[in-house]
């Protein structure tokens, strides 16, 4: 096997990328510096299903990534490697969807009484049951590579696969905080019956002692439920909503300005919970659930960058809810989510002593 300093010696950053290498780059998790998991699971998303396939979209569209960062200009020489999928989980998480579909189309119907009401009623369990060994399994591969010393980021899949990462790091750090890029607050109690659902994951990642603050921002689809917990959390949740955002930019606020007050409620060491969702649909049209307003690419690359020069350190990360079109000639939403997902690992790995930047 080839050392990684071999492995950059040998390639042509410059050149035509690899399909099937995170990438195009012959990285594998051994000599890579960073990383993923690919998670395939989306049983619980309330609205359009696809984001199992996210990390394989990611993973295809990733190898037309130009690899020059001109922050960062040798960013590709770290070393980022996608783990194998388990295609067992891809399985199990299609096989649920059809059941949970099935039990939501029931809900929404106003619980009719029908011959097979018995076992719809069930579903929750059953789904909960599955969703907490997925989110070990998640948590034990994450500490296997955490173990090795590895920094360790998650593509989704929907959001509620992140929680198993966050799991993990908190058993190695005594204390951090999320920010959240997100359209929905992601803070409901078991939604419709389901424990891991993708709208509870800030709900259950509260559960995390180690967890001391949730930064959200880019706020736009939430239930008074959330409001209430929000303002009832005596500052641990701190939500910049999007309205709030642009409504400042109207009256003359600059993102640079938005950016110091988002960073200042951050601790040191930060978890980034990045839904795709959080930036402007016109960016990821077949996400799960696509809310209007969010952000454009560059204005959420700005706020990482202000991050890591305030000195906050990014202890891990997921991207999820990407997914493409169903007519698989449209791959653009897997295309912004690679580029973003290279951006994620770069400045996570400067903030990490692991990558310089000249910005």
């Amino acid at each position: 096997m080839l050392t990684k300093q071999q492995l950059i010696a040998q390639f042509d950053a410059n050149d035509v990328g690899e399909v099937g290498q995170l990438f195009g780059i012959p990285f594998t998790p051994e000599t890579a510096e960073v990383v993923i998991i690919p998670a395939a699971w989306d049983v619980t998303v309330s609205y359009q299903a696809g984001t199992c396939f996210g990390p394989e979209d990611i993973l295809y569209a990733s190898s037309q990534v130009d690899l020059f960062d001109l922050d960062i200009p040798h960013a590709w020489q770290l070393g980022v490697a996608m783990l194998q999928e388990g295609e067992e989980w891809l399985e199990a998480s299609e096989t649920l969807r059809t059941e949970v579909t099935d039990y939501t189309d029931w809900l929404e119907s106003g619980r009719p009484s029908k011959p097979d009401v018995a076992y719809l009623k069930k579903i929750p369990g059953i789904v909960n049951e599955e969703g907490k060994k997925f989110n070990e399994w998640v948590k034990q591969t994450a500490l296997t590579w955490l173990e090795k010393k590895k920094m360790v980021a998650l593509v989704g899949g929907d959001h509620s696969t992140a929680l198993g990462l966050l799991q993990a790091l908190a058993t190695q750090h005594d204390t951090f905080g999320i920010l959240q890029i997100d359209a929905h607050a992601d803070l409901r109690e078991a939604y419709q019956g389901f424990t891991y659902s993708h709208a509870s994951i800030m709900y259950n990642a509260l559960a995390i002692p180690q967890m001391s603050k949730l930064v959200q921002v880019g706020i736009r689809d939430y239930c008074e439920e959330e409001y209430q917990r929000i303002q009832a959390s005596k500052g641990r949740i701190v939500t910049f909503f999007d309205q709030d955002l642009k409504e400042a930019t109207y009256e003359g606020a600059t993102w640079k300005t938005s950016c110091e007050q988002i960073i200042a409620q951050l601790p040191d060491k930060v978890y980034i919970s990045f839904d795709i969702d959080g930036l402007d649909p016109k960016l990821c049209p077949h996400t799960g659930t696509p809310v209007a307003g969010g952000f454009d690419f560059h204005q959420v690359v700005y706020l990482l960058k202000k991050m890591i020069q305030a000195g906050k350190k990014i202890i891990g990360f997921d991207l999820v809810e990407v997914a493409n079109s169903p007519d698989t000639t449209d791959e653009w939403d897997a295309n912004v989510g690679a580029r973003l997902l290279y951006k994620l690992c770069n400045w996570m790995a400067v903030s990490q002593g692991k990558l310089t930047t000249n910005a």
